[in-house]
C-alpha cells in the first residue's frame, strides 16, 4: 500500500484553504499522514522528515511546492493545487480541482523530470517550474500576500506596472555574454498562468530555457506583451532566447523561484537531469 505524506499550511486563509482542511480530514488514514506548517520554510523541514513515505504531496501552490522540492529525500511528488496561478500543475496536467488531482495522487503513475537549481551566497536552492532575475523579481517582490488572495494573478501585473517605473539595471548573462534587466529562465514552458514564456522547452530536455529582455519601459513592455500571448517573443530584436544547463547572471539585484523572492544576485543557475519524480498523467501536450 502506498503511503502519503501530505504537507499543507493549517493556518491559511480563505475558502479555498479551508476546503482543503476539510477534504485533507477527510483522506486522513494509516496510509495518508497529514503534515500541518507551522512557519515559512517549514514545508522544506518537513519533506526531509517523510521517512518511509512513498509519496511526498505539496498542498499548495507553486511557492509550497518550491519549498517541498528543496526537502525530498527519495520520494515521489504530488501536487494538490491551490495557490494563485498554479503553474507547475498546470505545465504538468494536473487538474485543478481537488478531488481529480487527489485522484490523479492515488494512481502512483510518476514521470522523470529534471530538477534546476540556482545558487547565490554560498547557498543552493532548487526550483521546478521558472526563476527571474531582474525586472520581474522585483515585481515578485512588490506584490504583497493581501493583494494576491484578493486579486489573484491580476497582483503580479499590478506590481509589474508598479516596478515599471523603477530604475532596472541590466543583468550581466555569462557565458553567452547577452544583458538586459529582465531574465526569466524556464524548466516548463508556463510562466505566469497559461503564458508560454518559454515554447521551446520540455520538463525533461536536460535544459533551462532563457529569455533576456534588453529593454524594460512602458512602451517595450506594450510592445512584448502582445509577442509573448502570440509566443512570438523571441523573435522580437531585443530579445534573446537561448538554452543552456548552465549559466550565471551578474547583477546584484532580485532574484525570485517559482513565483517566490529567493534574495539578490549574482546567482549561478544550473540543472541536474531527471532527479525528480513527479505523480503526473504522462508527457506534456500542447
Amino acid at each position: 500500500m502506498t503511503r502519503f505524506f501530505v504537507i499543507f499550511n493549517p493556518a491559511a486563509r480563505g475558502e479555498k484553504s479551508q476546503r482543503l482542511r476539510r477534504f485533507l480530514e477527510s483522506k486522513k488514514s494509516d496510509s495518508v499522514m497529514l503534515a500541518p506548517t507551522q512557519c515559512r520554510g517549514d514545508a522544506t523541514r518537513l519533506a526531509a522528515t517523510a521517512g518511509d513515505h512513498e509519496v511526498v504531496v505539496a498542498a499548495g501552490g507553486d511557492g509550497t511546492i518550491n519549498e517541498v522540492i528543496n526537502g525530498l529525500n527519495g520520494a515521489a511528488l504530488g501536487v494538490l493545487p491551490l495557490g494563485t496561478v498554479n503553474v507547475f500543475a498546470r505545465e504538468l496536467n494536473v487538474p485543478l480541482r481537488l478531488e481529480a488531482a487527489w485522484a490523479l495522487i492515488e494512481t502512483g503513475r510518476t514521470r522523470t523530470i529534471d530538477l534546476p537549481c540556482a545558487e547565490a551566497g554560498g547557498k543552493r536552492r532548487y526550483f521546478c517550474q521558472l526563476a527571474g532575475v531582474g525586472f520581474d523579481a522585483q515585481a515578485v517582490r512588490t506584490a504583497s500576500w493581501e493583494l494576491k488572495k484578493r486579486v489573484g494573478p491580476l497582483s503580479y501585473l499590478w506590481a509589474g506596472l508598479r516596478t515599471l517605473g523603477d530604475h532596472h539595471p541590466p543583468v550581466d548573462v555569462q557565458p553567452q555574454n547577452v544583458a538586459g534587466p529582465a531574465v526569466l529562465v524556464g524548466n516548463g514552458r508556463f510562466y505566469g498562468g497559461p503564458f508560454r514564456m518559454f515554447p521551446q522547452a520540455k520538463l525533461d530536455d536536460a535544459l533551462l530555457d532563457v529569455c533576456v529582455f534588453k529593454n524594460c519601459g512602458y512602451l517595450d513592455w506594450l510592445r512584448y506583451g502582445p509577442a509573448i500571448w502570440f509566443g512570438a517573443h523571441p523573435k522580437c530584436r531585443d530579445v534573446e532566447y537561448f538554452q543552456a544547463n548552465e549559466f550565471s547572471c551578474n547583477a546584484i539585484v532580485p532574484f525570485e523561484l517559482d513565483g517566490e523572492d529567493a534574495g539578490d544576485g549574482p546567482v549561478k543557475f544550473s540543472v541536474k537531469p531527471g532527479a525528480l519524480r513527479v505523480i503526473a498523467p504522462g508527457e506534456n501536450h500542447a
